[in-house]
């Protein structure tokens, strides 16, 4: 059978499945909500959540920065799907004296990851893909012939989209990181320019993977570039395009965009980066034989696209995390599957889709870290949610999501109880939240009948009239 009639009989079966699904009431009913939603960064200030019984939350975020040479952050806090506190500290841009506000935006680094995730999942409940498709090959999603022929380990044929999600392609660094090592790849392989995403791909098959995919795994940045691609080949559009269309604007999330490089070609609200005031400047990414600060030239931030490319405030993280995290005071925009899926945890070894972990004990984590970006996003069981970033990176790299957490810890044990009740998600309104089941004509308000805990989520215990069982009525693209 040739690829494309397969993959047409696959997405007709699985629409015919869901017709079928739904038609047996196990399709979850349409979900109204009359309130509607801030243009976050449009309206927040640090004013809106200032008060005095918090001032001793921010004396200590404020020393924790001093301490940590941190010249600028965010923390957003969401409490049962509620936005109930968004702040800035310091300096979004010392320099010009601008102060850091909640609406202001920055790189997010690897928490970009979980925004590709949810993109994945979405492209499987709309019938485009499967997480059990092959990424290469004749039956593989990226299936070109200029990809397929540079394959030197025939064990790549065997990486499916899961695998990629889960960093268990077989990927190393065990000659550099390809998204943090351009200087190399362009020495190696006699390149005048940085490698598009199409030539860096061709090189990287032509070495041989680490371990056979699925058996094992290891943190691969450039297997969360091969997931763009895909949303890429699969959409027709550029990921980007893609993801704010289908992604952040159901989400309601209005000023996500991808990175560039250097400070001259920042967005309007964007901050400016830093790094410790003791490291050495690096050669630039693109071998121009220029030094720069590290964080502003010294990596090519903007191709990482998916893997670590995007910038946003924590409000507007905070909504997306709202969306996809089965508290339905927030419309989901995936299914419950489709978030059992991304948190179901089967050990502290084994990454979670998008998330770093997702042990419901512990709650839901996710980190970024790179030069000039430190961030962090804990989901704890108790329905709170608290995202801090910085736009400053510190000497501790990676492990400084450690002390960050740390500092969660801290505030929450005496702070919790003395958040506000209230939601800064939503303009305030006169009349009455309703949460209408339009199904069953049951008006519900917040909070919700049910709610599930993360332990439920991640093993997909749900009430049967409420199990999800997708959209898909599209075909894939050639």
């Amino acid at each position: 059978m040739r690829i494309g009639t397969f993959r047409t009989a696959v997405a007709v079966a699985f629409s015919l499945l869901l017709t079928m699904t739904s038609a047996c009431g196990q399709k979850e009913p349409k979900f109204i909500d009359n309130r509607k939603p801030y243009k976050l960064n449009e309206v927040l200030t640090n004013e809106m959540s200032d008060t005095s019984s918090l001032k001793g939350l921010d004396d200590k975020v404020k020393r924790y920065m001093q301490e940590w040479r941190m010249q600028g952050a965010q923390l957003s806090i969401i409490k049962n799907d509620s936005l109930v506190y968004a702040k800035g500290y310091g300096w979004a841009d010392k320099e010009k004296k601008v102060e850091m506000q909640p609406s202001h935006i920055m790189r997010l680094a690897s928490v970009s990851k979980l925004v590709t995730a949810t993109g994945i999942m979405i492209m499987q409940e709309q019938g485009l893909l499967s997480l059990k498709d092959t990424v290469f090959g004749d039956r593989g999603i990226l299936c070109d012939s200029v990809y397929t022929k540079a394959i030197k380990d025939k064990n790549i044929f065997k990486i499916t989209v899961e695998d990629l999600l889960r960093h268990k392609g077989g990927f190393s660094t065990s000659a550099g990181d390809p998204m943090f090592s351009t200087r190399t790849i362009m020495r190696q392989n006699h390149l005048k320019t940085p490698p598009d995403h199409e030539t860096l791909t061709k090189i990287v098959l032509g070495r041989n993977l680490d371990f056979v995919p699925g058996t094992s795994q290891y943190y691969s940045n450039f297997g969360y570039l091969l997931l763009s691609m895909i949303i890429e080949k699969v959409s027709g559009e550029t990921y980007e395009k893609w993801i704010q269309k289908n992604v952040l604007k159901p989400a309601h999330c209005n000023d996500f965009h991808i990175a560039e490089n250097y400070y001259k070609n920042k967005y309007k609200n964007e901050v400016r980066y830093y790094v410790p005031s003791n490291e050495p400047t690096v050669s630039e990414y693109n071998n121009s034989g220029n030094s720069v600060v590290r964080c502003y030239g010294g990596n090519d931030i903007h191709a990482l696209s998916g893997a670590g490319a995007w910038v946003a405030s924590t409000p507007e993280l905070a909504r997306l995390v709202a969306s996809i995290d089965v508290r339905r005071a927030v419309k989901d925009i995936v299914n419950r599957e489709s978030i059992h899926q991304m948190v179901q945890y089967f050990d502290p070894d084994t990454y979670s889709l998008g998330w770093n972990d997702t042990d419901p004990e512990k709650g839901w984590k996710r980190t970024g870290t790179f030069s000039g970006t430190t961030a962090l996003i804990m989901y704890y069981p108790d329905g709170e949610c608290w995202i801090f970033a910085s736009n400053t990176s510190t000497w501790k790299g990676p492990s400084h999501a450690r002390y960050t957490g740390e500092l969660f810890s801290e505030l929450r044990r005496t702070y919790s109880d003395l958040l506000p009740k209230r939601d800064l998600f939503h303009e305030p309104t006169k009349e009455p939240v309703v949460l209408a089941d339009d199904s069953k004509s049951k008006k519900l308000t917040p909070p919700m009948e049910k709610v599930y805990s993360m332990k439920e989520i991640s093993i997909g215990k749900f009430d049967e009239g409420e199990k999800d069982q997708g959209k898909g009525k599209k075909r894939r693209k050639k």
